[in-house]
């Protein structure tokens, strides 16, 4: 039987492996070995690693890819993409060569609000309650000038607070609402700072404040913290051209094209369960980019799937018309990301990924993010439409079934040939190989 084990976090790598070893992997040598096979040769590179989180063991590599001929309001960039998927850059290159010759990507920010919350209880008056808020309001500003100080001077800072009355959805329970703009900085740490400092002074002056009672003096703060769901935090990427340039297969005219793509479209607005993969795939190109410049994946995720759902029905991120002979296709989603502080200017390949995106403003690279999800989601649509999703798919996983069956560098340039016109399955892979061998 197992036994837990205390202080974990106080041993040495080494040691933390030799536990693992012992206690989980006595009969997998090999699996002790592997975690070794991935630290880095460079041990200094290896300790900042290791820094970035807690217990680290090794290093858990994702492909560094690149997805060029990306024309973005008129300008061509190259976008850095971490991903294991095997289709998601192809696709995503595939798209943007598509658009580059029909005008391009065009991307704007609508707004780049975002939104922290002190929840709290209060039991008496809420008319007291509103009038205490706004003789604190401004202490409470006041009170973190030290924090907002440097925020300030590049433009950004503290947008408005607000007092919420939510005792409708929850007994006693009220809310500082409080925007901000936090230039380009992701912002949470700022944000954190500056909700656990309102709280306080808010908690400390309601003991002051003489219209209170003894009890309504009492306000207990429940919690102080950021919210990762900023639908006034918003971009918008967008495609449009004529509708007889939109298919290039004489198999399909752009009107019947156009038609199919956006019945497609409507199907995901009001079919959640088509919804949910539709956004998926949106996902694959703005969570590959999100992760490449060394943002929070899962906040981004979790913002956005929560704006998905906004009319109260999943519901897809995408929409498709047909105006006047002018196809478009667009997306407006919200994005909290930034360029300064976090990892970008710790994780050498976050570094580089910036740098091949020419050093970018958070704006900027919120219009980035969008167009490769947009990008994403074209490529996927246009393959559900028109030759299946599989067809395109199976090709590019063609070669991890290989290196799953360890073929050898003959075998896998004679079945990629082989399969440039047969179909790949997994098991019609195994049987060319099988055949291979046999030879």
């Amino acid at each position: 039987m197992i036994s837990p084990i205390s202080g974990f976090s106080k041993l040495t790598k080494k040691e933390k492996i030799d536990w693992l070893a012992e206690t989980y992997l006595k009969d997998q040598p090999e699996d002790v070995r592997v975690l070794r096979q991935y630290w880095n040769e460079d041990s200094r590179l290896q300790q900042l690693h290791d820094e970035f989180t807690e217990n680290t063991l090794s290093n858990f590599y994702l492909p560094f890819g690149l997805a060029p001929n990306f024309l973005i309001n008129k300008e061509l960039l190259a976008l850095p993409m971490a991903i294991e998927e095997s289709s998601v850059i192809a696709a995503a290159s595939k798209a943007a060569k598509f658009w580059r010759s029909r005008g391009g990507f065009k991307a704007e920010v609508i707004d780049m609000q975002k939104i922290g919350q002190v929840h709290f209880s209060y039991t008496g008056d809420p008319e007291k309650l509103t009038g205490f808020f706004e003789e604190v309001k401004p202490k409470m500003i006041e009170a973190v000038k030290p924090i907002t100080k440097n925020m300030e001077k590049r433009g950004g800072g503290i947008l408005n607070i607000e007092l919420k009355d939510k005792t409708e959805s929850l007994n006693n329970y009220f809310q500082l609402h409080c925007t901000f703009d936090t230039q380009d900085s992701m912002g949470a740490n700022f944000i954190n700072s500056c909700l656990e400092k309102f709280a306080d002074v808010f908690q400390q002056e309601a003991k002051e404040f003489e219209a209170f009672t003894e009890e309504e003096k009492q306000i207990e703060i429940i919690m102080s913290i950021l919210s990762n769901y900023v639908p006034h935090c918003l971009v918008r990427s967008e495609v449009s051209c004529p509708v007889e340039e939109l298919f290039e297969d004489d198999q399909m005219s752009g009107q019947e094209f156009a038609e199919k793509f956006i019945q497609a479209i409507k199907i995901a607005e009001v079919e959640p369960y088509r919804a949910v993969t539709h956004n998926k795939g949106i996902m694959n190109g703005i969570d590959a980019v999100v992760l490449a410049t060394g943002n929070d994946f899962r906040a981004v995720e979790a913002g956005i799937h929560a704006y998905a759902s906004k009319s109260g029905n999943y519901s897809s991120l995408s929409h498709a018309k047909v105006e006047d002979g002018i196809f478009t296709f667009w997306m407006e989603i919200p994005l909290a990301l930034g360029t300064v502080g976090g990892l970008t200017s710790l994780h050498p390949l976050v570094k580089l990924a910036l740098d091949i995106l020419q050093q970018p403003s958070a704006k900027k690279l919120m219009k980035i993010v969008a167009v490769a999800g947009l990008a994403q989601n074209f490529a996927a649509v246009r393959s559900l439409i028109t030759t299946g999703i599989q067809q395109g798919h199976m090709k590019m996983h063609l070669m991890n079934i290989l290196n799953q069956q360890n073929a050898t560098r003959e075998e896998k340039l004679a079945l990629t040939d082989y399969f440039k016109h047969h179909t790949v399955t997994h098991s019609s892979v195994i049987e060319q190989l099988q055949k291979i061998r046999l030879q």
